[in-house]
């Protein structure tokens, strides 16, 4: 309790700092000359941070690789940044998911380290506002960023909004509040541009949040006494998305065109609610993330005559990219101003399938964490943007295409690694229901507008009831860390069931506990192979 405390103590700090200070006055100069000077950013970053800070494990890397700052230096301006990043991929200068959590150690030709709680933190900055990325049996990544990283992450999401004329729009806003952050950043920097959230729907019962929906009362008061005019979440019954269907159609009649912002499957609950209910909301922009849009969502949004664009964030890397007008589903603009990436070619663990996995390095000066060559279990296709758009024109030039998660179960706007809940299919359950690991399978497929988390246990074992074992595995994920989040998320918008019925087998005659949804891929499609 006092942790935690102390933890909204200096959330509420960090706010404060931020709704004082000054906003950039031109943000699309501002991103425009980081795309110009990415480059210099990152042999910034490289010079102070990694080869100037040897606690830093990349220090190690770099040693390992036989690679000194100069080599370094030589090699970004020989080759350019891309290039360069693909070489130091060649030479080992990388980090897996697991090793950048360190739930392994990293070995290169011999050589081994763990990286350490914080070893990736940049020494650089001076921390404002602290937040936890989700996780599981470990605790999430803490993630301490300045006052110089939100002030730009405002501007960089300013342009970003602005392709959508954002200004003239009413926003609506489809996200958690505490303990997650970003639907309070959103408040937050939408507000002090000047087109504030009019409606914020949230969920959490008051029972298990009760002390959430408080601290968050208590965040949108200081924000109001510091004169930013935050708006109170409003709170949906379980399951029910009919609420900010109706409020969309009301502002539509009454001549207000609006943009919803949010998590997909939430997003695509909307809109299928608007389809059951008769509700004309056609001409709303959807801007969602969080999870894979996949063309079954995007086709229930379009159908009640609405845009759907991606935006793509990861939270120890802030925002990845996002869509803009001809860009509609799953593809987005890459932010180069404060990212690189590149791809490398591999097997995703728990499939049987080669993949695209993409690789991230930070560039900017402010950036929380420093990261060269980090995988985060995602993939995704990269190629060249030549869209005709005011993101091509600060220097989007490059976008990502059917973007999905390989590692981790992200439906609902959750994130759990894959790896991480493998002892409750393999051990809890069968000690708890009987049967064998291969009995129990826990498989991401589209559902009825939203992505749905589905348990599927074997009928060999005979079990009376299938809500016994819902109950059971949703108390097992209640235990894990972010685990009560994601419990309430999955009872809120009803995604989760269990049914009685074989586990997918995998093309090679392999059962695997997790059957991880692909880029366009259903239930049916896993059924076929």
């Amino acid at each position: 309790m006092l942790s935690e405390a102390l933890y909204y103590s200096r959330m509420a700090l960090g706010f404060a700092k931020w709704a004082r200070v000054p906003m950039e006055p031109d943000p699309a100069g501002m991103v425009r000359r980081m795309v110009q000077e990415r480059e210099s950013n990152f042999l910034h970053l490289m010079r102070h941070a990694v080869f100037g800070h040897s606690e830093s494990p990349y220090c190690s890397l770099f040693q390992w690789a036989g690679c000194a700052y100069g080599d370094l230096e030589r090699l970004v301006h020989k080759d350019g940044l891309d290039s360069a990043l693909e070489s130091l991929l060649r030479s080992g200068v990388y980090l897996t998911h697991d090793e950048f959590k360190g739930k392994i150690p990293v070995e290169r030709g011999g050589k081994q380290l763990l990286v350490k709680p914080g070893a990736c933190a940049n020494p650089l900055v001076v921390p404002t506002v602290e937040t936890t990325s989700s996780g599981s049996r470990s605790k999430g990544t803490v993630t301490r960023s300045s006052l110089d990283w939100e002030l730009y992450r405002e501007a960089q999401n300013h342009v970003l909004l602005m392709e959508f004329d954002i200004p003239n729009r009413t926003h609506i806003s489809l996200a958690p509040t505490l303990p997650a952050l970003g639907g309070f950043r959103r408040v937050v920097n939408h507000t002090r541009r000047g087109y504030p959230v009019e409606k914020w729907f949230a969920f959490g019962d008051f029972k298990t949040w009760g002390h959430y929906r408080s601290v968050t009362r208590f965040l949108i008061g200081e924000l109001r006494l510091l004169g930013v005019p935050a708006t109170d979440p409003t709170y949906l019954p379980r399951n029910d998305f009919s609420e900010p269907a109706r409020w969309i159609a009301r502002r539509k009649n009454e001549g207000a065109a609006c943009v919803v912002t949010g998590g997909v499957s939430r997003g695509v609950r909307v809109a299928s609610a608007a389809a059951e209910l008769g509700l004309d909301i056609s001409g709303t922009v959807f801007l969602l993330g969080g999870e894979t849009l996949t063309p079954a969502k995007c086709s229930v949004v379009e159908a009640a005559g609405c845009d759907l664009h991606a935006v793509y964030t990861i939270s120890e890397l802030g925002r990845v990219g996002a869509g803009c007008r001809h860009m509609k589903g799953n593809s987005a603009h890459i932010c180069l101003d404060s990212l690189g990436v590149i791809s490398r070619r591999k097997f995703a663990p728990l499939t049987e399938v080669e993949v695209n996995s993409l690789m991230f390095t930070a560039l900017q000066p402010s950036a929380p964490h420093v990261l060269v060559n980090v995988e985060m279990d995602d993939a995704a296709n990269i190629g060249n943007a030549n869209c005709d758009c005011s993101l091509t024109r600060v220097g989007f030039t490059k976008k990502i295409e059917q973007i999905y998660s390989y590692g981790k179960l992200t439906g609902q706007g959750t994130s759990l690694m894959g790896g991480e809940i493998l002892h409750i299919l393999e051990s809890r359950l069968p000690a708890r229901f009987g049967g064998s690991p291969t009995d129990y399978q826990l498989v991401e497929c589209e559902g009825a507008g939203q992505t749905d988390i589905e348990l599927r246990v074997n009928p060999r074992l005979n079990l009376a009831s299938t809500e016994a074992v819902k109950d059971y595995f949703l108390s097992e994920i209640k235990r894990l860390w972010t685990g009560s989040m994601t419990r309430t998320y999955w009872i809120s918008s009803g995604g989760v069931r269990v049914v009685f019925a074989e586990p997918y087998v995998g093309r090679t005659g392999k059962v695997q506990a997790l059957h991880l949804l692909g880029p366009g891929t259903a239930v049916a499609d896993a059924e076929r192979s």
